[in-house]
């Protein structure tokens, strides 16, 4: 069993399943609920990593498919890995690029060894089993791991499911004895099972039975409807253990992140406030807005006059309007930063809302807001 990650469940709101706790790593701790922003090449796209600290962030996703294709993880491991590679020394999490190569579709084909893939960069063929994510996972030296695993599409049969189920435990079997630095960095596995109750129990089963340090539900938010995505955190959670963290990958906006809250996860991701503000959107106490609209010209108030982050405490719409529309890069960096602060800031006060037994009130007064 990995022995490099703790994790205390401090209090547990009265009324629902939210959770408030604390992930202890080798490069520090990680108060949960905890939004993570995504680097996918090692960089949170148009921001500086002193940037990303300042929004309150405590841990940051990369990428294990695209660090494998470029520059290499050999290369990593020679800098002295991600963290000293990118000069960010906080935890980080690398996914294991199964839900890359799962959408790559045509490109690539699935085998009881692996993925056999076309690579974007240069159309090389390549493989992706959970020994090599892994390798490169040990390589990358972050702090949380993921298994390799197959994230099977979301309208797929249940045959396919049951198949694809029972291939993501094999795979994690192999992640298990593949990974070399259990001391320093923690292997989460994943539990599949697609929209099906009892696949997505005999998964859990599965998977818990190798007493991991974390646990990841897979399979969703990969463009089924929020009532089937809803279904599924239903139960799912609580199919897995108290004691250790739960991770949903892959959401980004508030009514996601907030559902998975109320139903026990700890964690979650998604390139989604970096994605929006380059083009031009900001997630706002009052709603999304798109800085594009022409009723910004003459605005010169704060683009969220509740928002602490530097962009909102030096800027004004109008400015960021004018950046936009002029096709300067520093728009994309000062909407990133004010992005990641409003997901941050959130999480901080769904904590808070927990701690106090609040929670529910708390969503009501949030999406009252935001929503209308």
């Amino acid at each position: 069993m990995d022995k490099s990650l703790t994790f205390e469940l401090l209090h547990k709101d009265k009324k629902t399943g939210a959770r408030r706790g604390r992930i202890t790593t080798h490069h520090g701790t990680i108060e949960t609920p905890v939004f993570m922003p995504v680097g996918t090449q090692a960089t949170v796209k148009a921001m500086k990593p002193e940037d990303v600290e300042k929004t309150g962030a405590q841990i940051i996703l990369a990428n294990t498919y695209h660090l494998f294709l470029r520059p290499g993880s050999d290369i990593v491991r020679e800098a002295g890995g991600l963290h000293s590679f990118m000069n960010w020394n906080k935890p980080i999490l690398t996914d294991s690029g199964g839900y890359q190569v799962f959408s790559l579709g045509a490109m690539r084909k699935i085998t009881e060894e692996g993925v056999m893939f076309a690579s974007h960069i240069d159309g090389s063929r390549r493989m992706l089993s959970p020994e090599v994510s892994i390798k490169v996972q040990n390589d990358l030296g972050s702090d949380i791991i993921m298994a390799f695993d197959e994230c099977a599409p979301k309208d797929a049969d249940r045959k396919y499911i049951e198949k694809s189920q029972a291939l993501t435990t094999r795979w994690l079997e192999r992640c298990v004895k593949a990974h070399e630095n259990p001391d320093k960095q923690s292997l989460f596995g994943i539990m599949q099972g697609g929209f099906y109750r009892d696949l997505r129990e005999k998964s859990a089963k599965e998977i818990v039975a190798m007493d991991l340090p974390g646990y990841a539900i897979g399979g969703i938010s990969v463009g089924e409807s929020k009532d089937d995505y809803i279904g599924v955190l239903d139960y799912a959670p609580d199919l897995l253990p108290e004691n250790k963290p739960r991770y949903v990958m892959g959401i980004g906006t508030p009514d996601y992140i907030f559902e998975a809250v109320e139903r026990g996860v700890d964690m979650f991701d998604c390139v989604e406030p970096t994605r929006i503000a380059r083009h031009g959107m900001a997630m706002t106490s009052h709603g999304r807005i798109s800085i594009k609209n022409a009723k910004y010209e003459r605005d010169f108030t704060p683009l969220d006059p509740e928002c602490d982050c530097y962009t909102c405490r030096h800027y004004s719409r109008a400015y960021l309007r004018h950046l936009f529309k002029a096709g300067e890069t520093m728009s994309h960096m000062l909407l990133s930063e004010h992005n990641l602060r409003f997901l941050s800031k959130m999480s901080e006060d769904i904590r808070k809302s927990i701690e106090e037994d609040r929670f529910t009130e708390f969503k009501e007064e949030f999406y009252k807001k935001y929503y209308g």
